[in-house]
């Protein structure tokens, strides 16, 4: 059930712009912007036909311009739908973790050593910002094509939930930022950049221990994020807060061409 409530509260943390409910299936049009955003996925058990169903999901994300993307997770349905996408052609695309830290039960040697890692890195002043204000920051940092800005901005304007943009100041200047979301007791970290020049000098640490923190102060039990699977230096770094891995997915792409981003 908790597995079920972090995968529902993720979808929301990161809204389509458009979405259809199709037997069971969502299927979110969000202009080509983040696959996330961009894909069907699987909530409930399905009646009709496997094959038919992503017939009707192919004309349909075709009428939007965008390619097809299926997002494949442990609570897919119907079962065989991953091996009938594959026989369709559809290949294996993006392995993503779904990462949780239980912050009402968090061991106090992990929040110690959380506290030990934050020493190294020089003062920094974790800032609340405006949407704006953090959009400039984010593509400062992350150096990411501008040409979804726009979109990216609506996706976390529509973010139904409390929405907590920040900024991580330090040696002058910003140096990372992060975007987190609080649900009902569920936190969900999102965006966490560190600029490449400012990286391996415990700014990242300092960051995420700033989000939970804030997240413990306003009754999040839970804490979630998602993360692709060979970003060896990510997993370490959140392995050091406790996060452990729930359960993972992936993605199905039968065509790239539409521009979108890896997550």
């Amino acid at each position: 059930m908790l597995q079920r409530r972090i995968e529902e509260v993720s979808l929301n943390s990161w809204p389509a712009l458009q979405h259809i409910l199709f037997d069971g299936w969502i299927l979110r049009f969000s202009e080509g912007y983040t696959k996330r955003a961009n894909s069907v996925n699987s909530l409930s058990a399905s009646s009709m036909d496997v094959n038919r169903k992503i017939d009707v999901c192919e004309r349909l994300y075709a009428r939007k311009g965008l390619p097809p993307i299926f997002r494949i997770t442990p609570f897919s349905a119907p079962s065989d739908l991953d091996r009938a996408l594959e026989v369709r052609g559809y290949r294996r695309a993006v392995l993503t973790s779904v990462l949780h830290l239980d912050l009402g039960n968090c061991p106090l040697p992990v929040q110690r050593e959380a506290k030990r890692l934050l020493q190294p890195a020089p003062a920094v002043e974790l800032r609340h910002e405006q949407l704006d204000d953090w959009m400039d920051v984010f593509y400062e940092l992350s150096d990411a094509s501008t040409a979804g800005w726009e979109v990216h901005r609506r996706i976390l304007q529509a973010i139904p939930s409390r929405r907590l943009l920040t900024s991580l100041a330090g040696t002058g200047r910003v140096v990372a930022c992060g975007l987190g979301v609080l649900e009902g007791g569920y936190f969900g970290l999102f965006n966490l950049v560190t600029h490449p020049r400012w990286r391996n000098r415990g700014y990242g640490t300092k960051l995420v221990w700033g989000l939970l923190r804030w997240a413990r102060d306003n009754r999040a039990r839970h804490a979630y994020l998602q993360m692709v699977t060979d970003n060896a230096p990510a997993r370490r770094l959140y392995a050091k807060f406790g996060f452990q891995e729930m359960y993972r997915y992936w993605y199905r792409i039968l065509d790239d061409g539409c521009e979108v981003l890896k997550v």
